[in-house]
């Protein structure tokens, strides 16, 4: 495949820089979460991916061992160039919050007892569970417009594990070949 069909067509192909800034960035704003900063970004601000490619590498992300966004950095950057691309995302997305981290952990080891710190980190909490949402419905939005089985397994997905607590990797261990199957059929019609 060519460089130039790995990116959504209406964008330049970024630099390794461009990728590590970006992913810099992404980390620094993401706080409760990078998803929604990240499919922001390189959906509707960079134009990198579409709505389509970012939902499938998001889903190939959920299959690999370790942290979906840390392994969508990985993949997206080898995608753009291969080895340094990956290399470059992944450093993007983990050096400079690792040093923001642990200085926070010093400071909140310091100050952990002052009731504005306690009053802040509650305060937080709902508004990265709004992003999260925010970001979840404009992902699943793509899916619902194609009429096709999608719907279906979302609804049975979010049944088996919001309503009935089935254990996540059972789930998906049924449902992602149901999935599969469902969306081979209705593509065969």
């Amino acid at each position: 495949m060519s460089e130039t069909a790995k990116v959504a067509p209406a964008a330049p192909i970024p630099t390794r820089t461009e990728l590590f800034l970006a992913f810099v960035q992404i980390t620094l704003s993401g706080f409760g979460g990078a998803l929604p900063w990240t499919r922001r970004m390189f959906v509707e601000e960079k134009r990198w991916l579409t709505a389509a490619e970012f939902n499938e590498l998001y889903a190939l992300c959920q299959f690999l061992p370790g942290p979906n966004i840390v392994n969508m950095s990985a993949v997206f950057g080898s995608r753009i160039h291969g080895f340094s691309g990956a290399l470059a995302c992944w450093a993007g997305f983990l050096l400079v919050p690792f040093c923001v981290m642990l200085a926070a952990g010093i400071a909140y080891e310091q100050y952990s007892d002052v009731e504005a710190v306690r009053r802040f980190l509650v305060g937080i909490a709902p508004a990265a569970a709004g992003m999260l949402l925010a970001t979840l419905a404009k992902m699943a939005l793509p899916l619902f417009r194609t009429l096709g089985p999608a719907p279906l397994v979302f609804a049975a997905i979010a049944f088996a594990i919001g309503i009935m607590r089935w254990p996540l990797p059972w789930v998906m261990l049924v449902m992602t070949p149901v999935g599969i199957g469902l969306t081979w059929m209705w593509g065969r019609r």
